[in-house]
């Protein structure tokens, strides 16, 4: 069970809920704090004019509300912004964003019931999730058009994800015996009026983001012993000099992965032998091609982007992202525009674009592994059969090469791209949702190109007959994945064999750089 209110959730918790299915509950004095909140708004906005109790919303705001017709409002709101359209996104993105937004609400500046929290924590522990489409939001007002669809489901209407299967709210709740929320003062607006879309969405981006990190760090890692690469590009003092944390976290993970191999090669008792020194021409390569050599180089930033993406996520997943803010303690309340998603957007077109990066570097030493002209060391396309007959991994090139360039057309950055809507009162959106659903579908291709990339170093591992001399962890990565992915020399279809490996690296545990 995982207590929440009472500090501010954190990423461990949040993986927690996510991927490993656990219980929440809510912190008894978060809990007292929400229903201040409530209470002191209810008593605060009776005979005034606030924003989005009695008046319209956005540039309907200027037309008063009667007294009558303010909880009406708030359903109204709900169901005329239910207009999403697209693919559903999955359930567990859906069940990120109700995580994002209970933690917003928790905040206690957001003026709702404690029905609201109950629900929340019902449909979350009960892996409910409501359907959201992809397509809707533009980021500022919050994610209005996602979040409306969450609204819909908690009032009990629309649709559900549960147990893998899509079913009507109201279904589900019947079954269940779970109530659906009544609206007491502003409960749609601030539903509606958040970044939780973007946020839950991004911070699920950011775990996966850390597990390819990890996963590329490893590969670099064996196609270096494959070639008995020299240890020097890698060393602390190669890399403490460049003063970027990312760098020398990677070198240390480098060093970590392959000081019992067998396979790394010292520069000084090679390079460095005076007996070397009268040859005119080394059959060796003095220094490793760029995709070898500059691991931690290109990888560093990744590892920075990541780490300080999960920096701003996690601020704001803790923060009060609705409008106007309810301020119980100062007994006030404050119109702004705390809704606006610049800065998720703004960190998953970073990311994105970072693991387009690590994406490259995977298919140039792909490339690199397919290309005996390159590595000198296999046969052309990892090809364990009789050459021009079979075939080997050539097929699965194609598949890599396409989808790291469909990686660099989606690296387009969102953040730059806002166009004026709602009569122009939203005249600069930030486009974080849709950021952040881009970011995702990079991330899922490139586990598809890491997993050709660690198919084909299993591929050569075997030609070269080096298994036993890796490293302790090369060789625990080499034996599971040829549990599900077995040596091939005649040609089949590999498609299949490409889901099971994806699969297995998306949901293996690997070691990770970020824990001190």
């Amino acid at each position: 069970m995982i207590v929440i209110g009472q500090d501010h959730l954190t990423l461990d918790q949040f993986i927690g809920i996510l991927f490993k299915q656990e219980q929440i509950a809510i912190d008894a004095s978060a809990v007292k704090k929400v229903n201040d909140s409530y209470e002191f708004l209810k008593k605060f906005s009776s005979h005034k004019l606030i924003y989005g109790i009695n008046t319209g919303f956005g540039p309907m705001a200027q037309y008063k509300v009667s007294e009558e017709n303010i909880l009406q409002l708030q359903y109204n709101l709900i169901r005329s912004h239910a207009s999403g359209s697209g693919k559903l996104i999955p359930a567990q993105l859906s069940k990120a964003l109700m995580v994002a937004r209970l933690g917003s609400f928790l905040q206690a500046h957001s003026g709702v019931h404690t029905e609201v929290i109950d629900l929340l924590v019902t449909l979350i522990n009960k892996n409910i999730s409501p359907c959201i489409y992809e397509h809707g939001g533009v980021g500022a007002s919050g994610d209005l058009v996602q979040l409306a669809h969450l609204g819909l489901a908690l009032i009990g209407e629309g649709e559900v994800w549960f147990e893998d299967q899509v079913y009507p709210a109201s279904e589900i709740f019947e079954r269940l015996n779970i109530k659906p929320l009544q609206i007491h003062i502003r409960e749609g607006l601030a539903i509606l009026n958040g970044t939780s879309a973007m946020t839950g969405i991004g911070l699920l981006n950011i775990v996966q983001a850390r597990k390819l990190l990890g996963w590329s760090v490893l590969f670099s890692a064996m196609i270096n012993e494959m070639v008995e690469a020299y240890d020097d590009h890698y060393s602390h003092e190669l890399n403490i000099v460049k003063h970027h944390t990312g760098q020398n976290k990677i070198a240390a993970a480098m060093r970590s992965t392959l000081a019992d191999s067998n396979l790394i090669r010292d520069r000084s008792a090679h390079l460095y032998n005076p007996d070397n020194i009268d040859q005119e021409f080394f059959e060796d390569k003095v220094q490793e091609y760029y995709s070898l050599r500059c691991v931690t180089q290109i990888l560093g930033p990744v590892y920075d982007t990541i780490a300080n993406a999960e920096v701003v996520l996690i601020n704001e997943l803790n923060s009060v992202n609705d409008n106007p803010v309810i301020d119980h303690e100062n007994n006030n309340i404050f119109h702004g525009g705390n809704f606006h998603g610049d800065y998720v957007s703004l960190e998953m077109d970073k990311l994105k674009i970072a693991i387009t990066r690590l994406s490259m570097l995977a298919e140039r030493q792909l490339n690199y592994l397919l290309n005996n002209k390159l590595n000198q060391k296999l046969p052309p396309f990892a090809n364990l059969g009789i050459l021009g007959f079979n075939f080997g991994m050539q097929g699965m090139q194609f598949t890599a090469t396409s989808t790291v360039a469909e990686n660099q057309t989606l690296s387009f950055p969102m953040y730059v791209h806002s166009i004026p809507n709602n009569n122009d009162n939203q005249d600069i959106v930030s486009m974080g949702c849709n950021a952040a659903l881009m970011t995702k579908k990079v991330v899922d291709n490139s586990f598809e190109v890491l997993a050709i990339q660690l198919m084909t170093i299993l591929q050569g591992i075997d030609y070269l007959d080096c298994a036993d001399r890796l490293s302790s962890a090369s060789r625990l990565l080499y034996d599971k994945a040829r549990a599900i992915f077995p040596k091939f020399v005649h040609d089949h279809p590999k498609y299949k064999d490409l889901a099971r490996v994806k699969d297995f690296l998306e949901n293996s545990d690997n070691f990770t750089l970020f824990e001190d």
